[in-house]
């Protein structure tokens, strides 16, 4: 999406629309599309202004529970997300997906690590290799 027009280009076309022109004529005089001085035109009659309005997503629904949701995962940390999602819908009320929850922690700079158990049964990555038990005294 690419940056909204300036101010003075809306202002223009406005005042164009308001000296007589159509906005469609108005429009081309400007070299926009029809629709945005139609917007334009519309939003300076509602507002008195032609400023752009503010861009930018909707908030998270966990924002007002973030204090809450830290205590959480500080007091309890191997939870799961399958697991956390399940305390928010018993806790607050609020059915929020894994994915919320895991864009909240990215955006709040919360890391986790799950299920220990089966890291400490993975292979060891760096360590004794078999060739080295080979010289130890008592083994053949």
């Amino acid at each position: 999406m690419g940056a909204a027009h300036s101010e003075d280009l809306r202002s223009r076309v406005v005042a164009e629309v308001a000296a007589g022109s159509s906005r469609r004529q108005a429009a081309a005089r400007f070299k926009v599309s029809p629709a945005s001085a139609i917007r334009w035109t519309t939003l300076e009659a509602q507002t008195g202004s032609v400023r752009a309005r503010p861009r930018g997503g909707k908030s998270s629904p966990l924002e007002p529970h973030g204090g809450w949701l830290k205590d959480l995962v500080a007091k309890e940390p191997d939870l799961t997300l399958a697991e956390i999602e399940l305390r928010l819908l018993d806790g607050l009320g609020q059915k929020i997906t894994e994915r919320s929850i895991r864009r909240f922690f990215k955006r709040h700079a919360i890391s986790y690590k799950k299920n220990a158990a089966r890291l400490r049964a993975d292979a060891a990555r760096r360590g004794r290799s078999a060739r080295a038990l080979e010289g130890r005294p008592g083994q053949p």
